[in-house]
């Protein structure tokens, strides 16, 4: 247990940001708010046989790596922002940290060591966030509207003015969106506004729980043209997002090396920082180097954001994703581009591949993997067995590029391609997709060893 009084020495930091410690029994002891080199007292707040939980209240030794956090609603005191955990720490530093957090997850949950560390890849640390859900909440006690993130650790919405992960652009309206709201007859009924942003149109998607008024609806058409943004609608689910009125541009994002436009609804996942996303599509393509006469399979491929770019390069490439409406957006988007003749799509539970699936989705020569956070554990189990049991006419792809959100399913999953397999991970690296957040992107490449 640790004392009072017992000063602890902050040796790294976990993947919530969060100092890690060891107190007089050897105990882990995690703190919030503290960074590596630090010396700390800290408050419990629970106990475990394993482990602590506490909060710093005091320092004696400061972290050189520690800086002033340019947000105002940044910290561990009641009502701050919980849409950031690193404010406090210098950004290159962050990145070096989640660095370590992909090599960590690597090397102890699956066993792997690549063969090179990739640079990280990084952007701009402020006003990169372009897709954002804010919580909207009406105070009637306090007469008062609040549009944010929620408080950390709370269900309550914090208190925000600004934000500086925002474009400066929404920054500067959340002040003016608290006034709209709370001016609006169905105030105390809207409790969400979604953020979607590209280059030329910022989309608000404003959640609202019984139909609008008349007044209401031209209240935020009268806000759009103050503010140059684009208003939809979502009266229940993400499919029944429409536009406010019915013409208004269109909501695309680029990637102006391979002349490929993406079209989305601001419901769609796209990518935060579209910025990063390039330059991660542009690397990802690199890596796994497609020639003209190869075929290559892009699983989970979302809305194309990897097909595509592939497709300029492959002679064919094949999208499979989880559902038919999505595959149906992805072929849109191929037709858009004009890339339909080498691009096919097809809707498949990505969650349950058996080998027999892979021999039926036929011969690739290489693969490219984007899964969510769940990890693609099927997909790599199946190419496990089939190295273990193999099926006449079918040989594993030659090179897999696996794009991760989460370095502890990537990590387990690169275990069973390098353990089981026959793969080799030849190198992997950190893509800060989320700067001031624990969150961790991330890429890895394998190769047939």
């Amino acid at each position: 247990m640790t004392a009072r009084d017992e000063w602890l020495s902050v040796e790294s930091l976990d993947m919530d940001a969060q100092g890690v410690a060891h107190n007089a029994e050897g105990k882990v002891v995690f703190i919030e708010g503290a960074l590596p080199g630090e010396q700390v007292l800290v408050e419990v707040g629970k106990r475990k046989n394993q482990w602590e939980q506490a909060t710093m209240v005091e320092m004696r030794q400061e972290s050189p790596l520690r800086v002033r956090p340019r947000c105002p609603n940044f910290g561990l005191h009641a009502g701050a922002c919980g849409g950031c955990k690193m404010q406090h720490l210098d950004a290159s530093a962050q990145v070096a940290v989640k660095q370590r957090v992909l090599e960590d997850n690597l090397a102890h949950l699956g066993k792997v060591k690549p063969e090179r560390m990739l640079r990280p890849i990084e952007g701009p640390t402020w006003g990169y966030r372009l897709r954002a859900r804010l919580s909207v909440r009406y105070v009637p006690r306090k007469e008062k509207v609040l549009v944010g993130f929620h408080e950390r650790k709370s269900r309550y919405v914090a208190d925000m003015e600004q934000c500086e992960v925002l474009p400066r652009t929404v920054s500067d309206m959340l002040m003016p969106l608290r006034e709209l709201i709370g001016s609006m007859e169905a105030r105390d009924r809207l409790p969400q506004i979604e953020l979607a942003a590209s280059e030329e149109v910022t989309a608000l998607v404003l959640r609202h729980l019984e139909p609008l008024s008349a007044a209401d609806q031209q209240r935020l058409r009268d806000f759009g043209q103050r503010h140059a943004v684009q208003w939809w609608l979502q009266p229940k689910g993400p499919d029944t997002v429409h536009l406010l009125d019915t013409d208004g541009p269109e909501l695309a994002y680029r990637l102006p090396e391979f002349g490929v436009v993406m079209p989305f609804k601001p419901t769609d996942f796209t990518q935060v920082n579209h910025q990063i996303n390039t330059v991660l599509v542009g690397r990802a393509v690199r890596m796994l180097d497609p020639q003209a006469q190869e075929r290559v399979i892009d699983w989970f491929c979302g809305l194309g954001n990897f097909t595509l770019p592939l497709a300029t390069k492959a002679r064919e490439v094949l999208g499979i994703e989880g559902s038919e409406a999505l595959v149906e957006r992805s072929r849109q988007n191929a037709l858009r581009n004009g890339l339909q003749g080498k691009t096919s799509f097809e809707a498949r539970n990505l969650f349950e591949l058996t080998p027999d699936d892979l021999v039926a989705f036929g011969q690739a020569d290489k693969w490219l993997v984007d899964p969510p956070r769940e990890g693609a554990f099927a997909l790599a189990k199946a190419v496990a067995d089939l190295h273990t049991e193999p099926c006449a006419g079918w040989t594993p792809p030659k090179r897999i590029v696996y794009v991760s959100c989460n370095p502890a399913t990537l990590a387990r999953d690169a275990g069973l391609l390098v353990n089981v397999a026959g793969y080799r991970c030849v190198s992997a690296g950190a893509v800060n997709m989320f700067p001031h957040t624990a969150h961790v992107e991330s890429m890895a490449v394998f190769e047939r060893a």
